[in-house]
């Protein structure tokens, strides 16, 4: 069996359909709870592909799942359980489906911004600097190179596009959206996360480059939602092979894109065809993510 044929893309539970379906994750409203199931679909370019990535999905759900428990006193998330006995029906009975790749959690109000955390100069933020010296409003100071460090991390926000691209915003802007303290909290919590990360990162051996969040508000209080620093939000990269003034390594999708790009596809639907090299690669790619961060395998 091919490998493409083994990745779960679509996952039917039986006798309910997600209430919503973004490019990789299901969801199923439970009361004032979702459960948030990974599947193994991929995009590339705000495209989903027509094959899946073996494992990803439990890849996903397994690094939030580290990262809300360990990070959890620095501010509340929605994170409840990924224990299937104690899922409501009908979703407890079928583990062969969820086991490893669903989440329950809190339902919250989304704040419609992304909070983006770069210590390190790649994709747009270096494409800004070069045209400005600056990241979203953000003055970084002359003579910085592709994947230099930078001498703090900064928050660059952006806004958050149910359809294509995100777009880099300012502060200010955000604060125009979200309100002044609402901003204020969000900039400081999303900081606070990064700087934890990243040291625990570099302690394994691998550079949190940069990463992006998603808040929400439930009674009253912040909380941190969605997922959290998986290789599908965050640009992690080997800090033994780190060097400044070039593109570096990454533990995520890259090879996809490389792929893609070699083929010259215009980024428009319908996407080539991944081979199934391709889709090997990339598999082990998001386990070995998996193996950098917690230190152990992904569940059965």
């Amino acid at each position: 069996m091919r490998a493409t044929e083994r990745a779960m893309r679509e996952i039917e539970i039986p006798g309910r359909k997600p209430d919503y379906s973004g490019k990789v994750r299901d969801m199923y409203e439970i009361g004032d709870r979702l459960l948030i199931v990974a599947t193994d679909r991929v995009s590339a370019y705000d495209v989903v592909l027509r094959e899946g990535i073996p494992g990803k999905g439990r890849v996903l759900t397994q690094i939030s799942r580290f990262w809300f428990e360990r990070l959890r006193d620095l501010t509340p998330n929605h994170y409840v359980t990924t224990d299937l006995k104690s899922f409501p029906e009908p979703y407890s009975r079928h583990p062969a489906l969820l086991e490893g790749r669903s989440m329950l959690v809190r339902r919250a109000k989304r704040y419609d911004v992304e909070c983006v955390v770069r210590g390190y100069l790649a994709g747009s933020g270096y494409k800004e600097y070069r045209a400005g010296g600056a990241v979203c409003g953000v003055a970084l100071p002359p003579g910085l190179a592709l994947s230099s460090k930078l001498p703090e991390p900064i928050f660059t926000p952006a806004t958050k596009a149910s359809e294509g691209h995100d777009e880099n915003i300012t502060f200010d802007r955000m604060v125009a959206i979200v309100g002044g303290p609402v901003a204020e909290r969000l900039r400081a919590v999303s900081l606070a996360i990064y700087k934890a990360a990243a040291e625990h990162a570099l302690r394994r051996g691998f550079i949190l480059a940069d990463t992006k969040f998603e808040f929400g508000e439930r009674d009253g209080a912040v909380l941190w939602i969605d997922e959290a620093l998986s290789p599908d939000s965050s640009r992690y990269w080997p800090a033994a092979t780190y060097r400044e003034g070039v593109s570096q390594d990454s533990f995520d999708k890259q090879v996809i894109r490389d792929f893609l790009d070699s083929v010259a596809w215009n980024r428009t639907p319908p996407p080539p065809r991944l081979p199934d090299d391709v889709v090997e690669k990339a598999s082990r790619r998001y386990e070995g993510a998996l193996a950098a961060i917690t230190g152990g395998p992904p569940s059965p």
